[in-house]
């Protein structure tokens, strides 16, 4: 079969789609992925096909509009800010995806930012759309969308909140669905109504996020997706004379988030590492986070892939994106999150929930005192390490890429 992924966003909305693209691929589908040319490298080192769509996320994020988005946290608030910065780019996204589909393809798999545009397309050729979400969107009375933090408001508000999610999301991408499915020769069709009965395949574990009783059966939790290891990247010989110098340290990196103040965030950082009185790596990231060289307590570096870096870590510190908080879940590492915004609040709730962290440290309440002790709750809590060890172990266990493959082929038969 000759599968399509189409994705946007950061490194960690692409990173285990690469992953899940090369286990499609060793089992003998042919796989092309289609997403940013920033991340186009990551894809052909997983062994597959790239094939380009607009927009530098990177760009997006540091622009005044996505510098903005840092300031709102989660929430409504957020969540309005983030469709200002995504409508002007939305109608491009959905002509790349179109390019992208070339004549022969049999099934199209779309993620949260591409699924709607990507329906169109899927439709227009004859072809089934799998959606594959990094966090659970779908409307539920167990808690709130992912997106809009943790707090629940009960069954009923939790549902409703979940809708209404839904609506703004449907309001954002309807200018260009419309413009997209009549490019393409469809007939007038809602959002919603062409959403209806596809499959729906969450990529992370169920022991992390329950499957929720109301969910449709074509909503499924299936385990997490591991990005592919690139076998071409070595650690710097600085890193590891760094690593063999002391005991493990504590990772700190806040991924693709672009803080508005990095030479702040950091002096805050080596301040809190001091008072914990612990060794650091840290990952500089988007925001270009920066120590001092010739440190002997801490260590700053660029992309290094998280399964080799964090199970060589005493605990993570980080931004409580998806894809970071999953590396160090299955590293077996106790965390500390440092949400400032989206769904980061969802999952460092999750994690304090499972015993792997002391709790969150919200990015706008950072100081040096509040990190430093969370720092030495992690590591002196053989609670938190217990949690940790087991969870990784249970994660190992499973096996998500085979129940997306297992969906593959009910569609194929």
């Amino acid at each position: 079969m000759r599968i399509l992924i189409a994705t946007a966003g950061s490194r960690g909305d692409v990173a285990p789609l690469t992953g899940l693209g090369a286990r499609l691929s060793a089992a003998g589908h042919q796989v092309a992925v289609a997403t940013h040319v920033t991340f186009a490298d990551s894809v052909r080192a997983a062994g597959l096909e790239f094939r380009p769509l607009p927009v530098d996320p990177r760009a997006e994020l540091t622009s005044p509009q996505g510098r903005d988005i840092h300031g709102s946290g989660s929430g409504p608030r957020a969540l309005l800010r983030l469709t200002r910065l995504a409508r002007a780019f939305i109608p491009a996204l959905g002509a790349g995806i179109a390019d992208a589909a070339e004549p022969g393809t049999d099934l199209l798999l779309t993620t949260s930012t591409t699924a709607d545009l990507g329906q169109c397309v899927a439709e227009a050729g004859g072809i089934p759309n799998v959606v594959l979400l990094l966090q659970p969107h779908t409307p539920t009375r167990e808690f709130v969308p992912a997106i809009i933090g943790a707090r629940s408001f009960g069954g009923p508000g939790n549902l409703l909140a979940g809708h209404a999610v839904q609506a703004v999301v449907d309001r954002l991408f309807a200018p260009a669905v419309r413009d997209l499915r009549r490019r393409l020769g469809l007939p007038r069709a809602t959002v919603a109504r062409a959403r209806r009965d596809r499959t729906v395949l969450h990529g992370y574990s169920p022991r992390v996020v329950p499957r929720p009783a109301d969910w449709h059966p074509s909503h499924q939790v299936t385990g997490y997706w591991w990005p592919v290891a690139d076998p071409g990247w070595q650690p710097p010989p600085r890193l590891l004379d760094f690593l063999a110098a002391g005991p493990p340290p504590v990772c700190i990196g806040f991924g693709s988030l672009v803080v508005p103040d990095p030479e702040r965030l950091t002096a805050t950082l080596l301040a809190a590492v001091r008072a914990a009185r612990v060794r650091a790596v840290v990952q500089s990231g988007w925001s270009g986070l920066s120590t001092p060289d010739g440190l002997d307590d801490v260590l700053t570096i660029g992309d290094a892939p998280h399964e080799w870096l964090f199970p060589r870590a005493a605990a993570t510190v980080h931004h409580a994106g998806a894809g970071t908080t999953a590396a160090t879940l299955r590293a077996g590492v106790p965390t500390v999150p440092v949400p400032a915004q989206l769904d980061a609040p969802f999952w460092s709730d999750r994690v304090t929930r499972l015993g792997t962290s002391p709790g969150p440290v919200p990015l706008p309440r950072l100081t040096p005192v509040r990190l430093a002790t969370a720092i030495r709750q992690a590591l002196d809590s053989p609670w938190h390490r217990t949690h940790a060890r087991t969870l990784a172990t249970a994660l190992v266990a499973e096996d998500g890429p085979a129940k997306v493959l297992a969906a593959i082929d009910r569609l194929a038969g």
